[in-house]
């Protein structure tokens, strides 16, 4: 089953989303329209403002209003997309070229402050202020995120915590702040409000997981970029510390890390990393965080939302690309 059938229910308001962030993207300059629509155009799961308008559900909902939150944090995964290419000298992304390849890094660096900007613009039209702190939190943490990233780049003495602190910020605190601001935009209860914050966190820190899984197990078609690229940029992921002491994977990361392997030995090193337990036990970190989110789901109201989120969740955590 694709995603995407998981919440076809949503078609409708996903489209009014769509337009919206056409509308977000557009300025008064011909460049950052041009390499905004770029990055807007190379598609995406928009798995983000899915949590928004699903968790809006346990509310007041109206897409008129919800748009408003939707938008936002759709416009900030962007953004840190962007910055992410400069930062790792990325030449794709979907299959496509990068912002940075197609023009340079300091239009990348601007069109992802330009988009982070109108984030904080288009959240200005809701009242409540809780709703501007958690949004801000969560920007605030993301680059904190980019920076530990670049701190722990090639640094092969790193432990799981470093890792899932990392993961954190990178990526489950936005998800985790979609689900929140989706809820507090229409008016759910507290408590609903904190299940689905802490939905968004769990659900987070498992797909990056098997992100970074699938940045080894998968191919260079699959992925819409060079397999092991992670690891090529330097990126200590999960998989790779259960098996940094290997004897047949510790020279190949090394040469990996160093950025002297050659293809063959990269492969190689894939290969081995493959046919290890990491894989195995990558994947038990990922399902225990899984099963951490479809508890929070328990406690929710019931609704329809409820069973689409519990969906999406299992969907995220088990997918093989």
């Amino acid at each position: 089953m694709k995603l995407k059938l998981l919440y076809s229910d949503l078609k409708s308001d996903l489209d009014v989303i769509e337009k919206e962030l056409a509308t977000a993207v557009n300025s008064s300059s011909h460049l950052l329209n041009e390499a905004s629509l770029h990055l807007l155009l190379a598609g995406g799961k928009r798995i983000r403002p899915v949590f928004v308008l699903l968790s809006a559900k346990f509310g007041d909902y109206s897409i008129d209003s919800i748009k408003n939150v939707a938008v936002p944090v759709e416009l900030i995964h962007m953004a840190s997309l962007v910055h992410d290419d400069v930062i790792d000298d990325a030449e794709t992304r979907r299959g496509r070229e990068t912002v940075k390849t197609q023009w340079n890094n300091r239009v990348a660096m601007y069109t992802g402050d330009f988009l982070f900007a109108r984030a904080i613009e288009y959240i200005t039209v809701l009242e409540n202020t809780y709703a501007h702190e958690v949004l801000s939190h969560t920007m605030v943490e993301l680059c904190i995120g980019e920076i530990l990233q670049i701190e722990d780049k090639h640094l092969i003495d790193q432990t799981v915590r470093d890792y899932l602190r990392r993961i954190k910020r990178k990526t489950a605190i936005l998800i985790s702040a979609s689900c929140a601001l989706g809820a507090i935009a229409s008016g759910a209860d507290e408590k609903t409000i904190r299940h689905l914050k802490r939905f968004g966190y769990y659900v987070g820190m498992s797909f990056q997981i098997i992100d970074d899984i699938l940045d080894i197990t998968s191919t260079d078609e699959q992925l819409g970029k060079p397999a092991g690229s992670d690891l090529l940029q330097g990126n200590i992921t999960l998989p790779v510390l259960y098996v940094k002491n290997e004897p047949t994977i510790a020279p190949l990361l090394k040469e990996m890390l160093d950025g002297s392997i050659s293809e063959d030995n990269k492969q190689q090193l894939l290969t081995e990393i493959r046919n290890s337990e990491a894989i195995n036990h990558a994947k038990q970190v990922s399902n225990m965080y899984l099963q951490k989110a479809l508890n929070e789901v328990k406690q929710l109201p019931a609704n329809s939302a409820k069973k689409s989120l519990q969906n999406i969740a299992l969907f995220m955590s088990k997918r093989k690309f």
